[in-house]
């Protein structure tokens, strides 16, 4: 979309820039239902972070602007992302990926606690399609709709972005559908899909606790998944 006229509120912008939709993602309050959660958790707090100041807005994308492998996740978690502000930060979903980052050469460091923590990715780059934390992780299509439209505009203003690793058949079936390519074959760990501009969707299961704890997803399988990555990462060049 860079360089495409397109509306945003009573605007009309004729450049985007990643920049920009940080800023848009940050102050977006168009699902009254998810603002309400996120605000409401934010105020309930866990006990464990009752002496921090939540978050308790979208979340924006966080990585670099020039990588090669973009990683979708599906939302923030309410004691997580929408806690600290960062993808994947604060919660044991983000352990889990940010150990599997740093050991594939991705991020400087295996750890992820907060947005001032000196975490940096290179050649990655962490999104999702719906950016408020949503009540049991279950985004309603029209919020899904709605936000979707960020990471669209990302997608678009990140060419050097050949990897689309998608963590979860929720964000493999929005990813694809911007895309423009069907979902086939069906949602598993390591399907791959050829999209236009010489992409390609591969897929994980999601670094949830419920599939890491239980085995669903090891640190092994994950890793093989960032090694394919990169592999593909590197022969788009």
């Amino acid at each position: 979309m860079t360089g495409a006229t397109y509306r945003v509120g009573r605007q009309n912008r004729s450049v985007d820039s990643l920049a920009l939709v940080e800023a848009e993602v940050v102050a977006c309050r168009a699902c009254p239902r998810l603002v309400e959660w996120r605000e409401r958790v934010a105020e309930e707090k866990r006990a464990a972070y009752a002496g921090e100041e939540y978050w308790a807005r979208p979340i924006p994308a966080f990585g670099d602007p020039g990588a090669h492998l973009v990683i979708v996740g599906l939302a923030p978690a309410a004691h997580g992302g929408n806690r600290t502000g960062r993808m994947f930060t604060g919660d044991r979903s983000g352990d889990f990926l940010y150990a599997a980052l740093h050991r594939a050469g991705y991020a400087n460091q295996p750890t992820s606690v907060a947005r001032d923590d000196g975490l940096r990715l290179t050649g990655a780059w962490i999104t999702a399609p719906v950016r408020c934390a949503p009540p049991a992780n279950k985004p309603l299509p029209e919020e899904r709709d709605r936000c979707q439209t960020y990471l669209q505009r990302e997608l678009a203003l990140m060419p050097d972005a050949r990897v689309l690793l998608v963590l979860g058949s929720f964000a493999y079936q929005v990813t694809c559908g911007l895309l423009g390519v069907p979902p086939r074959p069906r949602f598993g760990h390591g399907v791959e899909v050829a999209a236009p501009g010489g992409r390609t969707v591969l897929c994980s299961y999601h670094v949830s606790q419920q599939n890491t704890f239980t085995g669903k997803l090891t640190p092994e399988m994950l890793d093989a998944v960032l090694l394919r990555a990169r592999r593909l990462g590197a022969a788009s060049r």
